[in-house]
C-alpha cells in the first residue's frame, strides 16, 4: 500500500515537473517570437528611413539632370545611363590661363547618402593640373566632407573645378604642377579625347563660344565657392603664422618679466645688506635705526612669505566619497548566482531521479 501511495505521489511530481517544463518552454517560444517581431520591425523602419532617403536623393539627382540636360559654352554633365550615382562632365579650360582652348572630362561618383555627403571627382583628360584617374582632393570632394554643403550642387561642382584648375598644387591629394607650356601642349590634345563609357569626344561635347557669349561661366554662388578654395591655403598658413608669432611674443614677455624681477630682487637685498652694516660701521655716536624703505619691506615680505604658496588638501577633500551602491551590487549579483546555481543542481537531481524511476 506504501509503495502504491509513493509510486503515485512520483507520478504526480512527475506530471507537475513536466507541466513546469512545458510552461517555461511555452514562455520562451513567446520571448522569443517577441524579440524576433521587434527586430522585424526595426528592420522595416529602417528599410523605410534607407528608402526615402534614396527616394529623396534620386529626385534630387534627376532634378539636377534635367537643369544640366543641354550643354552650354563652359560645362556639361549627364548620368549614365545605367548608373544614376555616376555622372560624367565636360568642362571648358578656364579663360586667359594655360588651360584656355582645352576642354576636359571627368567623373563624378555620389554616394547614395548625397547631398548630405560630398562626391568624389576623378578627371580623365590629360591636363597638366590634376592626375588622371584619381580622385582629386578639392574643399567640394569626398576627401573634405566638413567643408561641404547640402546646398551646392553638380552645376557648383563643375564651376568651382574650373576656377581651381589655374591654382598652384601646393602638393594636395591628386594635384600636379606642370609647365605652362606642357598644359597648353595638354589643351591643345584635350580636343581628341573621346570617352568609352558615355560615348563624347571633347570638340562636340561644349558649345562653340560665340563673340556675344560670357567668357566665363555665370554663377555667383560658385564663383565665390571657387575664391573660397583658392584662398583656403593661403589663410590657413598666415593662421599658423599667426600662431607661432603670438606664441614667441607671449614667451618674450614671459622671460623679460622673470628678468626684471629677478633684477628687483637681487636690488632690494644689496640695500637691505648695505643699511644693516652702515650702522655697525658708524663711530659718531648711537646709531639709530633708520625706517626701511618701501623696496626693502617688498624684500622683506617676498623672503618670510613664499612666493608661490604650496596647496594642501583637507582630509575630506583627500579621501574620496565611499560609493555603498557599488558594494550593493556587487552582494546582490552574487546572491543571484548563488540562486541560479540552486535552481540548475535542483533541475539535475530531478531529471536524474526521472530517469531512475523510468528504468524500474
Amino acid at each position: 500500500m506504501s509503495q502504491r501511495t509513493s509510486s503515485f505521489a512520483r507520478e504526480e511530481h512527475l506530471l507537475h515537473m513536466q507541466r513546469e517544463w512545458e510552461k517555461e518552454a511555452e514562455l520562451q517560444q513567446r520571448q522569443t517570437v517577441l524579440e524576433m517581431t521587434r527586430e522585424m520591425r526595426a528592420m522595416q523602419q529602417e528599410a523605410i528611413s534607407q528608402f526615402g532617403n534614396i527616394l529623396a536623393t534620386v529626385k534630387r539627382l534627376m532634378k539636377e539632370a534635367a537643369e544640366l540636360r543641354d550643354p552650354t559654352e563652359h560645362y556639361h554633365a549627364q548620368p549614365l545611363e545605367d548608373n544614376l550615382f555616376e555622372w560624367h562632365f565636360s568642362v571648358q579650360g578656364p579663360p586667359d590661363s594655360d588651360f584656355d582652348g582645352g576642354v576636359y572630362h571627368g567623373r563624378i561618383v555620389l554616394p547614395p547618402e548625397y547631398p548630405m555627403k560630398p562626391p568624389s571627382i576623378i578627371l580623365l583628360t590629360p591636363n597638366g593640373r590634376f592626375e588622371v584617374g584619381k580622385k582629386i582632393c578639392l574643399s567640394i570632394s569626398g576627401h573634405h566632407p566638413e567643408t561641404w554643403q547640402p546646398s551646392w550642387s553638380i552645376r557648383t561642382a563643375l564651376i568651382a573645378i574650373i576656377g581651381f584648375m589655374p591654382t598652384k598644387g601646393e602638393g594636395a591629394i591628386g594635384s600636379l604642377d606642370y609647365t605652362p607650356e606642357e598644359r597648353r601642349a595638354l589643351a591643345k590634345k584635350s580636343l581628341d579625347f573621346c570617352c568609352d563609357a558615355c560615348s563624347s569626344c571633347m570638340r562636340s561635347a561644349l558649345l562653340a563660344l560665340s563673340p556675344d557669349s560670357d567668357p566665363r561661366p555665370v554663377d555667383p554662388q560658385a564663383h565665390r565657392l571657387a575664391q573660397q578654395i583658392n584662398f583656403k591655403a593661403e589663410s590657413s598658413s598666415s593662421a599658423a603664422d599667426s600662431g607661432s608669432s603670438v606664441a614667441a611674443a607671449s614667451s618674450n614677455s614671459e622671460s623679460s618679466a622673470t628678468a626684471e624681477r629677478d633684477a628687483e630682487d637681487t636690488a632690494s637685498a644689496e640695500q637691505a645688506e648695505s643699511s644693516s652694516v652702515a650702522p655697525q660701521t658708524s663711530s659718531e655716536g648711537p646709531s639709530i635705526p633708520a625706517a626701511p624703505s618701501p623696496l626693502q619691506r617688498r624684500s622683506q615680505n617676498q623672503s618670510q612669505s613664499p612666493r608661490y604658496p604650496a596647496f594642501t588638501a583637507s582630509p575630506a577633500a583627500q579621501l574620496p566619497p565611499q560609493d555603498t551602491s557599488h558594494t550593493a551590487l556587487a552582494v546582490l549579483i552574487v546572491l543571484l548566482t548563488l540562486a541560479l546555481a540552486a535552481l540548475i543542481f535542483r533541475r539535475i537531481y530531478l531529471a536524474h531521479e526521472y530517469k531512475f524511476d523510468y528504468e524500474l
